[in-house]
């Protein structure tokens, strides 16, 4: 919902219940066989072969005086079903929950994801050329992926509808976000843009626009159409999905 709301307080939600896993009795990683250690494997059979919880053992360097930092890595794997998206949607402070994990290695695990989802981020916005909402959704998913607030952005488009810039124009809380008309078509016309797609996410995952949200986008739509910068699209995104204005014969 696009509206003017205060942040929320800093309430991380309570870690998924771990399913019951029990570690093996371990002597620690040292004793293992050389081509078992993760560090050694990788050296010796390439990045490829490491399980997730290998890889999250190389960040995390040590265990605990019970764990080895593998177990760790597993429980931490199992508490989100194993799920790499829902790790990354994880705080400092509930990796921190973990045994063995403090605030260095929990930094660590946060900043290697963080990497990741810049990589796509960048891999997405090489020349991308608008021809369907997918592409739309596909183009702001690393960007919007996880987030727990939601945030409006748009992007801009030349003649040819290649992407030319994507600007994030607001932040706000969990329920709602300003997004300011006059920063919108400010970006547009410094940057020379032919036209115009706004993006905003729900990270509720409800993919329903609000009736502020179409009061928005019909109020946009105008402006746009006046100043000879049409709004093509405005995308509603969460994790599971979108709603396309377009799409549904909402512009």
């Amino acid at each position: 919902m696009l509206s003017a709301a205060p942040l929320p307080p800093d309430n991380d939600d309570d870690l998924p219940a771990a399913a019951p896993y029990t570690p093996p009795a371990s002597f620690g990683i040292k004793s293992w066989a050389e081509e078992d250690r993760p560090r050694e494997k990788m050296v010796q059979k390439g990045r490829a072969a490491l399980s997730d919880a290998e890889l999250i053992a190389i960040l995390l360097g040590s265990g605990t005086t019970k764990l080895t930092a593998v177990d760790v890595g597993m429980l931490m794997l199992q508490a989100v079903d194993n799920d790499l998206n829902e790790l990354a949607r994880l705080s400092i402070k509930q990796l921190c929950r973990h045994p063995g994990v403090g605030p260095a290695k929990a930094i660590a695990v946060v900043a290697a994801l963080e990497l990741g989802r810049r990589r796509k981020e960048q891999g997405a916005g090489r020349r991308t050329t608008i021809a369907s909402s997918r592409d739309i959704y596909q183009l702001v998913r690393p960007a919007l992926q996880d987030l727990p607030h939601e945030e409006f952005w748009v992007i801009l488009l030349n003649r040819a509808n290649v992407v030319m810039r994507q600007e994030k124009i607001s932040s706000g809380g969990v329920a709602g976000t300003v997004a300011d008309p006059k920063l919108i078509f400010k970006h547009a016309l410094e940057n020379l843009a032919s036209s115009i797609i706004l993006v905003h996410n729900h990270p509720s995952g409800n993919r329903q626009p609000s009736g502020a949200d179409i009061s928005l986008t019909k109020k946009l739509k105008e402006a746009g159409n006046f100043l000879d910068l049409p709004i093509l699209d405005h995308l509603i995104y969460t994790d599971n999905g979108y709603y396309s204005f377009a799409d549904e014969g909402m512009l």
